[in-house]
């Protein structure tokens, strides 16, 4: 190795970051494996590499004993003295011990640790990159699927998205592109691992945010999503700003807004809420688009008891009790629904029924 290896490093040092003198480091650690290898010795060897000329020596470490019992460690006081009549017992004295066509060696051994070591750096810049992106939305390409995963191009890396993870209404082949909510970004010896996913709820909110100005800019808050992907959402907004209307916000000019996320989420229903700090009025809206004639709260329960009107019961509950489960989970509160011919057959007048449920009753947790 010469000047145009110091130069190298040099340049590496600038492009990517990594310090010449750690490269130089882990070079000269890599040769004292090699000579010991290549050389077949037990030698305690020290190698050096000049910072300046990129000239590289190998020096045999031996100890100064009085009696030497292993000559590949060990040094006699008088042989030392010979050198230099300074040293002293159980000093450490560097003999020179280069091999002829050592460079050759050295050469192949920086190419392969210089390399290691920048593969190393991008790992980790990419890992640094993405481990801030975590929770937010990647668009990437797809590249190829097997029996469990989906692999996407995200362009510095490829990403994973499990097939459990793909809504039911996705369907991608090679070179479409995705949209894809980060869930999880690890560091593994193999490097940075990305796992995605299209049905988390933080898909949702992140869509929202890149198409709403007003919940980007903070005036508009997504208080809650609750989300079965693919089939049907429900969010809970609020405004900061009682002039401005969150749900109109979120809706935007003749729907476009929400347009543009349905279309996204490949039809997926979306209902959006006001957020309310009654509880009261917040589960007859999270029950939207049925309406609600009463709603009666059990905070120690945490539970709601709601009525309907008769021909909105089937509404209110849902196929399959989705528009109860959704609202049940927007809001965090148990919700018990009757109509309202159940609720005075049940509790007389709907304001003064008992506390137990019939066991004919809706409940969703």
């Amino acid at each position: 190795m010469n000047m145009d290896f110091i130069e190298a490093l040099n340049e590496i040092e600038k492009e990517k970051g990594i310090a010449k003198d750690v490269l130089i480091d882990a070079i000269e650690a890599a040769l004292i494996s090699s000579y010991k290898r290549n050389f077949n010795t037990a030698q305690n060897v020290r190698v050096d590499i000049n910072r300046h000329t990129g000239l590289i020596k190998v020096y045999a470490r031996k100890t100064v004993v009085d009696d030497v019992l292993d000559p590949r460690l060990e040094i006699s006081l008088f042989a030392a003295r010979e050198m230099n009549q300074n040293y002293q017992l159980n000093d450490i004295v560097e003999i020179e011990v280069t091999p002829r066509d050592f460079g050759r060696i050295a050469a192949q051994t920086a190419k392969q640790v210089v390399t290691q070591r920048i593969r190393e750096a991008e790992r980790g810049l990419i890992y640094n990159a993405y481990v801030d992106k975590e929770e937010d939305i990647v668009n990437g390409i797809v590249q190829r699927q097997d029996t469990r995963n989906l692999y996407i191009d995200l362009g510095k890396i490829e990403a994973v998205m499990p097939l459990n993870e793909l809504m039911p209404t996705d369907k991608f082949k090679h070179g479409d592109r995705i949209k894809a909510y980060i869930t999880k970004v690890e560091n593994t010896t193999k490097g940075p691992q990305i796992i995605l996913s299209r049905t988390h709820p933080g898909l949702l909110k992140r869509l929202f945010e890149l198409e709403v100005p007003e919940i980007f800019q903070g005036v508009v808050e997504i208080r809650s999503v609750a989300r079965e992907a693919g089939f049907r959402s429900k969010i809970a907004v609020y405004s900061r700003n009682p002039e401005v209307d969150p749900v109109g916000s979120c809706v935007g000019p003749k729907g476009m807004r929400v347009q543009t996320i349905v279309g996204e989420l490949k039809g997926e229903k979306i209902d959006i809420v006001r957020w309310m700090e009654s509880v009261e009025e917040y589960v007859a809206n999270a029950l939207s688009p049925s309406k609600v004639l009463e709603v009666q709260a059990f905070e120690a329960e945490k539970m709601a008891r709601v009525i309907v009107p008769d021909y909105q019961l089937s509404l209110a509950i849902g196929i399959k009790g989705q528009n109860a489960r959704l609202a049940a989970k927007l809001t965090g509160w148990k919700i018990d629904i009757k109509s309202e011919t159940q609720a005075e057959q049940e509790y007389g007048r709907p304001k003064t029924y008992a506390e137990e449920m019939h066991q004919d009753s809706v409940s969703i947790d």
